[in-house]
């Protein structure tokens, strides 16, 4: 296990930091006084004051971190800001988070989940323009017998072009686009003889490991694949192309990963999946095994997840606090203290819900359940 502690190390203080900066560099340009900024929690184990007199500081718990405001304070009311406008002279007003415009605290919120989308489309980028990207087109090479494929119709020598509606640009999206559908039926698009047809295939679910040796509940159709004219197309991408791919990969595992939550909540998503900080410790640890372009990636969809995440409207999280704000855009004035304390404690019973719910998963994972 402790082979693993490193790399998820790096990959959380990297994903933190770029969050947490996002957060930092939307409040500077506003002229928010920022007074911390953290990675991690608990006792500092390091730090040091820059000229504005933010205390940047690493901490001892390695699993988040945050950005501290000149005079903040978790829940405000209208008369809040009045008693606090009065312990602060004209010139530290202006550095106060809440006498900021609506559209400027949004945005100082926003910049963290959107830091982490940046951040992903960059490391995406630079795979592309200097490793290359895969685009070998997949053909079936066998149809198992009794298999949900041949069922379906599928047969030796079909072009996979689409599934579920996602073009299939590379033999290495066939096991991704699969393991990435929530639907009872997957929809297969192929060349067959230069027609287009669609199959609508009813995967197995069956146990297995995937290629780190995790187990993981797979679906399944039955179908073996190779290199449509057993030629592999790879090739670096330009700035443009690459770009666009980029931005490309970032929606699709943006949307995926929510109609996997949503298949989750309704019952049909396989909730065991779910997993938190051991998981990703584990895993991270795994992939650093195979190389810095593996390990990248996996920051890049880590990074993903984090700014997703943040941005529910559950309260404690960004997406919490741009909820209140789309209240007080539309009310005219803020939640009432009151309200804003109730949903606070809704959204701490939700994050500790999900927390225990993914740590039991991890415990499962790693043979303790």
């Amino acid at each position: 296990m402790f082979d693993f502690v490193i790399p998820f190390i790096i990959l959380i203080l990297v994903v933190v930091f770029i969050h947490e900066y996002g957060h930092y560099y939307f409040a500077r340009r506003y002229g928010v006084g920022v007074t911390d900024f953290s990675i991690g929690f608990g006792k500092e184990l390091f730090g040091w004051n820059d000229k504005s007199g933010t205390r940047w500081k690493i901490c001892w718990i390695p699993l988040g971190g945050y950005v501290k405001f000149f005079g903040d304070r978790n829940v405000y009311s209208q008369q809040d800001h009045q008693e606090m406008l009065e312990k602060y002279s004209k010139e530290d007003q202006e550095k106060l988070f809440v006498t900021k415009p609506l559209y400027q605290r949004s945005l100082i919120v926003f910049g963290g989940p959107l830091a982490n989308f940046l951040l992903a489309i960059v490391i995406f980028l630079s795979i592309y323009m200097f490793i290359g990207k895969d685009f070998t087109p997949a053909l079936i090479d066998e149809v198992q017998k009794d298999s949900p494929a041949e069922t379906a119709g599928l047969m030796k020598n079909d072009v996979i072009l689409e599934i579920d509606n996602n073009k299939v640009e590379s033999i290495l999206d066939i096991s991704k686009l699969i393991a990435m559908s929530t639907s009872e039926y997957i929809d297969f698009k192929v060349s067959r003889y230069d027609q287009e047809i669609l199959f609508k295939v009813k995967p197995n679910v069956v146990p297995a490991e995937d290629n780190l040796g995790n187990k993981i509940n797979k679906r399944m159709v039955g179908i073996k694949l190779r290199p449509y004219k057993n030629e592999i197309n790879h090739k670096k991408l330009g700035p443009a192309q690459a770009l666009i791919q980029s931005v490309g990969e970032v929606y699709f595992v943006t949307t995926s990963t929510l109609k996997y939550l949503g298949s989750m909540l309704v019952g049909k998503g396989d909730s065991s999946q779910l997993g938190g900080p051991i998981r990703i410790a584990k895993i991270s640890g795994q992939v650093a095994e195979f190389g810095i372009i593996p390990f990248l990636s996996m920051m890049a969809y880590i990074s993903i997840s984090l700014g997703l995440i943040n941005l529910f409207p559950i309260p404690m999280l960004d997406g919490g606090h741009l909820m209140f704000y789309g209240f007080e855009k539309v009310l005219g004035r803020p939640l009432s203290q009151k309200t804003q304390e109730g949903f606070f404690r809704i959204g701490m019973f939700l994050l500790l819900s999900l927390m225990f719910f993914a740590t039991f998963n991890d415990l499962k994972d790693i043979g303790l359940f």
